[in-house]
């Protein structure tokens, strides 16, 4: 008997092949970002990109009264200023500040996010229980999040009131991250 060649069947098995490689190809993408969220360079890089929101934070910003230079509706006279949320005093935040920032937040987030030098998405609340409480920025809570960086400060506030400012970097991709 000899053998016979089919082009029908040389269709049939070229689709499922390409069927089986593209499926493969998906899944393999999805593990490897899974992977690199969980165990590479992904969670570093929003770790690092918090560190150094946390020392920005802290700082008083470029100029010292950055709050009162700024129009918080007018991104236009965002674009000469470096945020920070401090006093002058360590671990002291200005409650101004404070203020002027969740307005532009609220005004633009994408804008402030340039501002503060973060790629992810963040959220800043600052709390001192019955004095104080803001909330700035996209809450990770709202938006799926699939990763979350944060970190807890303890502060003062200007009028002497202790608080705790607590200061979340999150992504709702998993391709986003890394």
């Amino acid at each position: 008997m000899k053998l016979q060649f089919w082009s029908i069947d040389m269709i049939f098995s070229l689709i499922i092949f390409t069927v089986a490689i593209s499926l493969l190809s998906i899944v393999w993408n999805s593990m490897s970002s899974q992977y690199e969220l969980t165990y590479g360079l992904g969670t570093g890089l929003m770790q690092l990109e918090l560190n150094n929101l946390v020392q920005s934070l802290q700082g008083q910003g470029i100029p010292n009264n950055w709050n009162n230079a700024v129009g918080v509706n007018s991104v236009a006279t965002w674009s000469n200023v470096t945020i920070g949320l401090g006093s002058g005093s360590a671990g002291t935040i200005s409650v101004d500040k404070a203020m002027a920032l969740m307005a532009m937040s609220n005004y633009n987030y994408q804008a402030t996010k340039q501002l503060l030098g973060v790629s992810y998405d963040y959220h800043i609340v600052i709390d001192s229980p019955g004095q104080f409480n803001i909330s700035m920025g996209a809450d990770p809570a709202a938006g799926n999040s699939t990763a979350v960086q944060y970190a807890v400060v303890p502060v003062v506030l200007d009028n002497g009131a202790a608080a705790s400012m607590e200061i979340e970097v999150w992504s709702n991709t998993t391709a986003g991250v890394g």
